[in-house]
């Protein structure tokens, strides 16, 4: 069952007003066929797909068919893309394959359809769910309590979630009451992933203890993205007064709390990485004894290091 206040498929993309033309991220599954389905319904002649061909599992032949099929009967123009997502040593097969997905997504757009500068993906409210309970496992601050956003920029394209307030039930809902059939992912049963263990076992939980947990926690996630859009802009005040490189004796100047803030800001806005918070409290630690000209720092921070050189913070690759 769904929630009396949840959006439906439709409704939310009456609320949707997307660049045209714009293109659909198709994986063959229930969700992107329904949002492929829905928009070439609304947008007649405007609407294009890109589907990743990963390999990463013996049914990825099956999809792309799927997809090439479904295109066919919709007069969708389509664009298959095969990658081979390899992880790095630390990251998750799953990020990692969301990584190559989101840049052969941006290639394909830039070689096929320059003037398409939109791209919708099919997460939904379920997603979102998921999405925040990992954040809390994983002990997360606010930019993963934010979860997923709606709309943001990225390799010059704008990136559109419609659907995060229509509950996954519906979606298959209204899919079915298309007469429209999907191939359904082999891997989304198989609990070894922490993101299926929670789809089979707490939503189903929480929807029992807590009807409208979807609609209460997509609140909750959508305060953290605003509280973290003011952190971003106090960080970006604070590293235009420390520098770039950080001058010590300024980042000395503000509070621990706001010390974390900028440097985490400056790492990731900067260098690309994200320090762990054992490496954060470790890094603060040592600038607050930098008392003295010979006082040497050289610490391990995401994936490079923090060096003091005389008078600055400086960062550089391992």
């Amino acid at each position: 069952m769904t929630s009396h206040t949840a959006k439906m498929p439709e409704q939310a993309l009456a609320q949707f007003s997307p660049g045209l033309p714009f293109a659909v991220a198709l994986s063959g599954g229930a969700d992107s066929v329904a949002l492929l389905l829905a928009c070439a319904h609304r947008w007649p002649g405007q609407v294009r797909a890109v589907h990743i061909h990963h390999g990463l599992q013996a049914a990825a032949d099956v999809f792309e068919s799927h997809c090439t099929l479904l295109c066919e009967q919709l007069g969708v123009p389509l664009v298959v893309r095969r990658v081979q997502a390899r992880h790095a040593p630390g990251q998750s097969p799953e990020d990692a394959a969301r990584q190559a997905r989101y840049t052969a997504l941006a290639e394909a757009l830039d070689t096929d359809w320059p003037e398409v500068r939109d791209v919708v993906l099919a997460q939904h409210a379920d997603d979102q769910v998921e999405t925040l309970l990992i954040a809390l496992s994983r002990g997360a601050g606010l930019p993963g309590l934010a979860s997923m956003p709606v709309h943001w920029q990225r390799q010059g394209l704008n990136w559109h979630r419609p659907w995060l307030g229509v509950p996954g039930a519906a979606v298959r809902e209204w899919l079915r009451s298309q007469g429209q059939d999907w191939i359904e992912d082999p891997s989304n049963s198989d609990e070894k992933f922490t993101r299926n263990r929670i789809r089979a076992q707490v939503v189903p939980a929480l929807a029992h203890a807590l009807p409208a947990f979807r609609e209460t926690f997509a609140r909750s996630a959508a305060h953290a993205a605003q509280a973290q859009e003011v952190l971003n802009e106090v960080a970006a005040q604070d590293l235009a007064e420390v520098g770039i490189p950080p001058r010590i004796q300024a980042v000395q100047q503000l509070s621990r709390a706001r010390q974390a803030l900028v440097l985490r800001h400056w790492l990731r806005q900067e260098h690309g990485t994200t320090p762990s918070t054992a490496q954060l409290n470790e890094l603060l630690g040592q600038i607050e004894a930098c008392t003295t000209r010979g006082h040497r720092l050289h610490l391990k921070v995401g994936q490079g290091f923090v060096e003091r050189d005389a008078a600055h913070l400086v960062w550089h690759s391992a």
